[in-house]
């Protein structure tokens, strides 16, 4: 069994008087150190499968774990702290907050922790180095480029040293060249640094960055593409 383990996963939504039918019958097994591209159309269910590996949401049937916790099992307190520990969560448009400090923004997932203030800020400073933005720890979002932006998010999301990234669409607003240079830092969390990533994305040079390459059709795993 891999750090991920979807079993006969089911999503679905009730719109008035009509049930949504999002995933249907997922089964998935995501080893430690993978790095997969999850593709497929919009509205194929992608951000939903990473919602519910990533804690955000239940499946409606079904079993989703990750690393040996089925996710179901856990109260509201317990999965939000677990969400906290075990995952790094990277979104397309950084959510990163506008009055604070890139350091600031970096140290916010350790408010959540037992550190002191000064351990907060050695730990933010150091994966700021990681993503190359030492020098503009003190810069708030509005003094950063798109690129910038999402290195910062990079490090707030590796910042308390979580297993698994879940990405989704990290390279969508950004230009090509700077897209690029977001990948392969990913990259190099996976290979040098030992982070599981799953992420989302519609561009296939993105989507071959990584390991493997699965495809997703109308809520349906349908294919393995080799990365």
């Amino acid at each position: 069994m891999g750090l991920v383990t979807c079993i006969d996963v089911e999503k679905s939504f009730v719109k008035g008087k009509e049930t949504v039918e999002v995933l249907t019958g997922i089964n998935l097994d995501i080893e430690e150190g993978d790095f997969i591209a999850l593709m497929g159309p919009s509205g194929s269910g992608k951000t939903t499968l990473l919602n519910l590996i990533g804690g955000l949401d239940h499946p409606t049937a079904g079993t989703v774990e990750v690393g040996g916790k089925p996710l179901k099992d856990m109260s509201g307190r317990a999965l939000a702290k677990w969400r906290s520990e075990n995952i790094g969560f990277i979104f397309q448009f950084y959510n990163l907050l506008p009055v604070l400090s890139a350091q600031r923004n970096v140290e916010l997932p350790l408010l959540l922790t037992k550190l002191t203030r000064k351990q907060r800020q050695k730990h933010a400073a150091t994966v700021l180095e990681i993503v190359d933005l030492a020098d503009r720890a003190k810069h708030k979002p509005g003094e950063l480029s798109g690129g910038q932006q999402q290195r910062v998010a990079i490090a707030r999301a590796i910042v308390a040293d979580p297993t698994l990234l879940v990405c989704d669409e990290p390279t969508g607003d950004l230009d090509r060249q700077t897209a690029d240079e977001i990948l392969g830092l990913l990259e190099t969390l996976n290979r040098d640094h030992g982070k599981t990533i799953i992420i989302v994305t519609h561009d296939p040079k993105a989507a071959d960055h990584a390991k493997h390459i699965l495809h997703m059709d109308k809520g349906k795993l349908v294919a393995e593409v080799p990365a």
